[in-house]
């Protein structure tokens, strides 16, 4: 807990130093924009014209101008370990972690190339600055984006050096740097020489706005990025970028002295959905995402897919189907990654069964994680009885455990609070009229009411291929190390790399 001195001391310099910092900062913008500016008329953005000796003065003016910033921000001095591949020997720098806004001090250290949302361009000020870095512009517009993204860093990486190198945090997302996750394969699909970079704070915040705060407010700040060696893929990795990703993920976390975890930047999407059901941390639907995404059974048009899974699951009434009806119902061959997903849903192992409603009501909760009742609509329409469109308490149990990611679940005050005229049934009218009542449903009838449902194994009878090696503390919505990932703090931290590393496909 913070003393009381600490606190007077974050107090004072909230007041004092943090605005001044802010304003200086503010200030070294403006002062960079004419510059950015003028070195930027007249420039092509498909070519890269010789270096000329006013573009060089420009360049240099500007990394002055961004390092009295940072030197104003707190960060005086900065430790660089090893050497910066040239261009030409490593057209990619591939950084990580990934956890806070003070990450563009690699950029503005060495002006490489980033990856950028194409309406950041458009920006007063900040647009002009980014521009100057000749970024690789994605358009959420365009439904062509990536592919045309992932052919424009290719292209940029086989020039022999002519552009400049392009930075990429290939976790895609912030963490709290307790661990490194999944690397996305955009930087590794080029299959060129990559240089990992491997980056260091001193501080343990809480939230980005935390970050940004008590960094200001701190009279120094360290930073460390270490340059490791060039990373040159082998044929079978130039051939698998999934696999380069891997290796050049593990050189890392070595380096670093962490962890890896299979949890990726679409897990951090499910666990901080903004839905009504706020996943618990021992929910088995982060495993079930990947097993999802693994397999390719993430469907492009989701609701249409979903209504037909639901149609025919349906028809099926209940019916209970074995690995061969579960495969045939997917139309994906028996693999082992199957027979994982399948036992997430066979409840009594020995009898190596599932409920196929289930599996669409979890697909329904991965692939649109903020529509809660778009997927207890679905979820009515596959439990409800044909004469009056009604469900009971048991099958609302099933559907809100499987739409949780839980073993167990007790729905009785919900039900109970839903029935009120104690008909022992409920239709997704009476339902979805409770739910606009009372918003935070889920909080006051299922947490209260489940006192485990925050904790404890994710499914008693999983096999251990299937399980995450890390125990995850607090929820998906609670503050976390971050505020944007769950924390996912190993159980061991004094195990080795190796004993965490997964299998992969």
């Amino acid at each position: 807990t913070p003393s009381i001195v600490s606190i007077a001391g974050i107090a004072l310099m909230t007041v004092t130093l943090f605005p001044i910092r802010l304003l200086i900062a503010a200030f070294m913008m403006l002062l960079a924009w004419p510059f950015a500016f003028l070195a930027s008329v007249g420039r092509s953005e498909t070519t890269v014209e010789p270096q000329c000796l006013w573009r060089r003065l420009v360049d240099i003016i500007l990394r002055i101008i961004m390092r009295v910033m940072w030197f104003a921000g707190g960060f005086h001095w900065m430790t660089v370990k090893g050497q910066r591949a040239l261009p030409a020997e490593a057209p990619i720098l591939t950084l990580a972690p990934h956890s806070s806004y003070f990450d563009a001090i690699p950029v503005t250290m060495t002006m490489s190339s980033i990856v950028m949302k194409a309406e950041s361009k458009d920006l007063p000020l900040w647009g002009t600055l980014i521009k100057y870095i000749r970024p690789v512009f994605v358009s959420r517009s365009d439904q062509n984006s990536r592919k045309k993204t992932v052919e424009e860093i290719k292209r940029r990486a086989h020039s022999g050096g002519e552009w400049p190198q392009i930075m990429i945090f290939p976790e895609g997302t912030c963490t709290n740097r307790s661990c490194i996750i999944t690397f996305k394969p955009g930087a590794f699909i080029p299959a060129v020489p990559v240089q990992p970079v491997v980056i260091r704070y001193p501080n343990k915040l809480v939230s980005l706005f935390e970050i940004l705060w008590l960094t200001l407010c701190q009279l120094h700040n360290e930073f460390v990025i270490e340059f490791l060696p060039i990373y040159t893929p082998s044929e079978e990795e130039k051939k698998n970028p999934a696999l380069f990703a891997i290796n050049v993920r593990r050189v890392m976390a070595k380096a670093l002295g962490v962890p890896i975890t299979d949890y990726s930047f679409e897990d951090c999407q499910l666990a901080m959905a903004e839905g009504q059901l706020r996943l618990p941390v021992d929910t088995c639907l982060l495993e079930f995402a990947k097993l999802a995404r693994r397999l390719g059974l993430k469907p492009k048009n989701t609701g249409k897919v979903l209504q037909e899974f639901g149609n025919r699951a349906r028809k099926l009434e209940g019916q209970k189907l074995g690995l061969e009806d579960f495969a045939h119902f997917l139309d994906v061959p028996v693999s082992d990654m199957l027979r994982d997903m399948f036992a997430l849903f066979d409840e009594v192992r020995a009898a190596e069964i599932m409920d196929i409603r289930e599996y669409v009501i979890a697909l329904s909760v991965v692939c649109r994680p903020a529509k809660t009742l778009e997927t207890m609509k679905l979820a009515f329409k596959m439990f409800e009885a044909e004469e009056d469109g009604a469900i009971t308490e048991r099958e609302l149990a099933v559907v809100l455990k499987t739409a949780l990611g839980v073993t167990h679940l007790s729905v009785s005050r919900l039900f109970t609070a839903i029935d009120a005229e104690d008909t022992g049934k409920i239709t997704f009218d009476k339902f979805r009229r409770f739910v606009e009542q009372n918003p935070d449903f889920a909080e006051e009838y299922l947490y209260t009411e489940n006192a485990g449902l925050h904790s404890g194994p994710c499914h008693s009878h999983q096999t251990q291929s299937s399980l995450s090696p890390l125990d995850l503390h607090g929820t998906a919505t609670s503050k976390t190390a971050n505020g944007i990932c769950p924390d996912f703090s190993p159980s061991d931290p004094d195990g080795t790399i190796d004993g965490l590393l997964k299998k992969h496909n």
